[in-house]
C-alpha cells in the first residue's frame, strides 16, 4: 500500500476502467475503490466479482425503489415510517421478482387495475 494513502485500514486500492459505446461514441469510465481486505483474501478477480455484485443489488433493488416508487422524493422521514415503507417496497419487489417480473413499474400498473389478481398471486385469495 502506498505510504501516501492516508486511509485507516486500507489494504488495497482498486481501479475499474470500462470502455463503452454510447450514441456511436467511445466513452471511457474510470472508478476507484478502497478496501481493507488484504490481497491474500481477495485478488483482483474476487474484488471485481464483489464490485459487480454490489452494482447488481444497486441496479435491481435500490434503483427500482427510487425510480419506480419515488423513494428519494418521499417526505416521510420520522419515526419508523421510512423503514416500514422501505420494507414494504422491498417485499413488493421480491413478490414481483418471484413471479419472474422484469419490469416492476409495468407490473404495478397492471395490478393497479386488477387487485383481485394481485391478491391471488400473493396467496391472499384462492385461484
Amino acid at each position: 500500500m502506498p505510504a501516501e494513502l492516508d486511509w485507516p485500514s486500507a489494504a488495497q486500492v482498486c481501479k475499474l476502467q470500462r470502455v463503452t459505446q454510447r450514441k456511436g461514441r467511445e466513452t471511457v469510465e474510470v472508478e476507484y475503490a478502497i478496501t481493507s481486505v488484504p490481497r491474500g483474501r481477495a485478488d483482483a478477480a474476487e474484488l471485481l466479482s464483489w464490485w459487480r455484485g454490489h452494482w447488481g443489488i444497486e441496479n435491481q433493488l435500490h434503483w427500482v425503489r427510487d425510480a419506480t416508487f419515488g423513494e428519494d422524493r418521499s417526505r416521510i422521514r420520522t419515526g419508523h415510517a421510512p423503514e416500514i415503507l422501505a420494507a414494504l417496497r422491498n417485499a413488493t419487489i421480491s413478490v414481483l421478482r418471484l413471479q419472474n417480473v422484469t419490469n416492476v413499474a409495468a407490473a404495478l400498473r397492471h395490478y393497479a387495475h386488477r387487485v383481485t389478481d394481485l391478491l391471488k398471486v400473493v396467496g391472499i385469495l384462492k385461484h
